[in-house]
């Protein structure tokens, strides 16, 4: 594969190292493999996928504002985001407080922030547009600010940072259904994180943010299937069809 390793620990693994400082009980996922977890891809080691991990250079950046726990779930698909786009950063939502780094890129001139959630649910509806403006509308490189939570969390989050309420909200129209398979959603148009960032990243009309999107998306495939076979004790396929659908994207175009 053409693509160099993940500088490590990434935005997401050192926003987890802090959230277990900080922790007065070890954190027990529910419901996933069992067994030892490997730090860089946090699955069983048997099943460790570090050697696919691509890192790709994006016009675009994301910026993951995560709920408490999300940092320490394994099935968490932010983590996937900042394996595969260079420009992801993290930081732990508070009702109470604004991260004095998330308040400093928010200011930073060369990104343009978009909230990324849906236009049903946004007042007025003014602030929602469906495409971000291209670079040469805006001078500024597009800042994807995803709401990494459960669907409920979420939407809590939405209401309470009134610091993102001066920006445009981007409400994605994906004409497919979610195939994210680790942590359903009761509904089929609700995306897991790392599927919201791919439609992201590919409407940014940025040829290095287009391919990154769809890196991401085969890259979570790969992902599920490694996450699923350690589940269900088998070993992964090196050879599946998800392994050769992430090859063929990243193969210099």
């Amino acid at each position: 594969m053409s693509a160099s390793p993940t500088p490590f620990p990434h935005a997401v693994a050192r926003l987890r190292d802090a959230r277990l400082t900080r922790s007065t009980r070890p954190f027990l996922a529910r419901g996933g493999p069992k067994g030892d977890r490997c730090e860089g891809c946090r699955l069983r080691t048997s099943h460790c996928m570090c050697a696919l991990r691509p890192h790709l250079p994006t016009h675009a950046g994301v910026c993951l504002v995560m709920h408490d726990a999300e940092p320490l779930k394994p099935s968490n698909t932010g983590w996937l985001i900042a394996d595969v786009v260079q420009d992801t950063f993290a930081f732990g939502w508070s009702r109470l407080e604004l991260d004095p780094g998330l308040q400093a890129l928010l200011q930073d001139p060369q990104w343009q922030p978009y909230l990324v959630f849906p236009g049903e649910f946004v007042e007025p509806p003014e602030r929602v547009i469906h495409a971000p403006e291209t670079q040469a509308d805006s001078g500024r490189r597009p800042l994807f600010i995803l709401l990494d939570a459960t669907w409920s969390e979420a939407r809590k989050m939405f209401r309470k940072s009134p610091y993102l309420d001066k920006f445009p909200v981007l409400s994605l129209q994906p004409e497919q259904f979610s195939r994210y398979q680790l942590r359903r959603s009761k509904r089929e148009d609700h995306f897991c994180t790392s599927e919201v960032a791919a439609l992201c990243l590919e409407l940014s009309q940025h040829p290095q943010d287009a391919r990154a999107g769809q890196v991401l998306e085969r890259y979570l495939e790969v992902y599920t299937h490694h996450y699923l076979c350690a589940k269900n004790q088998v070993p992964p396929n090196p050879h599946s069809p998800a392994h050769q659908r992430l090859q063929a994207a990243l193969q210099p175009s």
